[in-house]
């Protein structure tokens, strides 16, 4: 998730984790710590490109990276703050819950939490919530602050202390996830059914949520030669999905596909992916997971992770750039995205039948 999102996240646990004892110094510390995994990008500059994606989610956000750091980080704070009466154990605690709540949390999007590093690179994908989901960052971010308003023991509504806002808050925002778990069990079976009478060919597909809500879905299907990209809405009158037929050609890559770069993209990527030539004849790799810039209701948008990759003698594979689209969600657009996740099906992608890219 976004960082803004893992700060307010580890403020609310380290507030109910250690509140009472250590007051106003557990949701500092624990907003802290809950940026701490994401700190990983400060290793950018010494790493490639390539490694730097597969770097990020990794080392940080493992269960032995959590478990080390929250003794390390106990020991630390109970030695800091020597004058507060919180013990080690609510310090462990505290950090424990900041640290793996973030990992926790990653897991839930698209990108990828190798959370069993340096055992395995697998990383995992439950792809339920987008990076920037308004509605659970803003009730976990409202019952915090409302709950450091005035003192802890400030009564409010039944003669509750202010503090158990925040556990509201924790409260609303976990049982919106649990929704997103839901709507992602539903969304599947319906795109499962959809490819099972359009696309009999395919042979896996990955479902994920739109930018900034969970109720518009987008899912890629993997076949033979190609990919077919559907979106539903949990608000469309029915479960009939039109598709887009995208072809990959990962034959563009020839014999350059076990370099190093187009492999580790790969690896990225899961395998969803397709390889284009731009007009200088470039090659340039385009991840399909995240989706386009016009959020797919035009047919004119381009894909927000795509890599230059960069040829050296012989038509090897040297290296890569990232190129980041500019992103313009210009009144026109947003209406059409509103009105789809509506369920207003006028507006869709091409058919199966439309000219593919």
């Amino acid at each position: 998730m976004d960082s803004v999102t893992q700060v307010t996240l580890g403020a609310a646990v380290g507030e109910a984790v250690a509140g009472r004892e250590a007051g106003g110094k557990a949701p500092v510390w624990g907003g802290l710590l809950g940026l701490l995994p994401d700190l990983d990008v400060l290793a950018n500059p010494f790493l490639t490109e390539a490694q730097s994606l597969t770097f990020h989610r990794s080392v940080t956000h493992s269960l032995v990276f959590a478990i080390v750091a929250t003794a390390c980080v106990a020991v630390g704070l109970r030695r800091l703050h020597s004058d507060t009466p919180v013990s080690l154990r609510r310090w462990a605690g505290l950090a424990a819950a900041a640290l793996f709540t973030h990992i926790g949390l990653d897991c839930l999007t698209t990108y990828g939490t190798q959370i069993f590093w340096p055992f395995s690179q697998y990383p995992v994908i439950l792809g339920t919530v987008f990076v920037i989901d308004p509605l659970y960052t803003v009730p976990l971010a409202a019952g915090l602050l409302a709950s450091l308003r005035g003192t802890r023991s400030d009564r409010i509504f039944f003669g509750m202390p202010r503090r158990w806002l925040n556990y509201a808050g924790l409260g609303l925002s976990s049982a919106y996830l649990l929704v997103t778990l839901v709507n992602k069990w539903h969304v599947n079976r319906v795109f499962g059914g959809a490819l099972a009478r359009q696309v009999p060919s395919a042979e896996r597909f990955l479902t994920t949520p739109t930018p900034f809500n969970n109720l518009l879905w987008r899912g890629v299907a993997e076949a033979d030669d190609g990919y077919y990209i559907g979106f539903y809405s949990l608000l469309d009158d029915d479960r009939s999905i039109h598709f887009r037929y995208v072809p990959h050609r990962h034959d563009l890559l020839g014999d350059t596909r076990e370099n190093t770069v187009p492999r580790r993209l790969r690896r990225f990527s899961r395998g969803y992916y397709i390889v284009r030539r731009a007009p200088g004849g470039d090659l340039r790799i385009h991840d399909l997971r995240f989706g386009r810039n016009d959020l797919g209701l035009t047919s004119e948008g381009q894909y927000l992770f795509t890599y230059h990759l960069q040829e050296g003698p012989g038509g090897r594979i040297t290296g890569m750039r990232q190129e980041e689209p500019p992103i313009r969600l210009t009144r026109p657009l947003l209406r059409k995205f509103w009105a789809r996740i509506r369920g207003q099906t006028a507006v869709v992608p091409p058919t199966l039948n439309a000219k593919p890219e």
